[in-house]
């Protein structure tokens, strides 16, 4: 009996980790993966932070147009989306044969579930350097009310 010996990897757990990772997120999105999905679909860095009054979000989008960009709110659900458009070449430029391509275009959508209620009316959203900032101001009711303590 031959017995193969298959190499072991350490770096396949993480690209097993962000195959799962993508497919609860689409999973949660309420649209499913499919098959080479993957090559075509790019989602971008969000960070959500909390002040005292707001919840901010910040999403990376290098190389998008504001224009490209489409906000929208229904009740705690934020969903940012977009289109990042493939460069097009002049054509007096000759035809390029690419070695690698790693950036990623197409349309993305991320929705992010809100912490806290916030006042909708009240949104404001800017974008510089590839960085759409969201700011959500918080409800009245979502503001944590502060007691002082009194030494005595």
């Amino acid at each position: 009996m031959v017995w193969e010996l298959t190499p072991w990897r350490p770096f396949e757990f993480d690209r097993i980790r962000r195959e799962m990772d993508r497919l609860w997120d689409s999973f949660l999105e309420g649209r499913p993966m499919r098959r080479g999905e993957e090559m075509r679909e790019w989602l971008p860095s969000i960070d959500v932070s909390e002040t005292k009054t707001d919840i901010v979000i910040k999403a990376e989008l290098p190389g998008l147009d504001p224009k490209d960009i489409d906000i929208s709110m229904t009740h705690d659900l934020l969903t940012i989306k977009g289109e990042k458009k493939h460069e097009k070449e002049e054509k007096e430029e000759k035809e390029e044969n690419y070695h690698m391509i790693e950036r990623s275009y197409g349309s993305f959508t991320r929705s992010i579930r809100l912490p806290k209620e916030v006042q909708s009316e009240k949104i404001a959203a800017s974008f510089k350097n590839g960085v759409l900032k969201v700011t959500l101001p918080k409800s009245e009711e979502a503001k944590k009310k502060e007691i002082k303590i009194k030494v005595e």
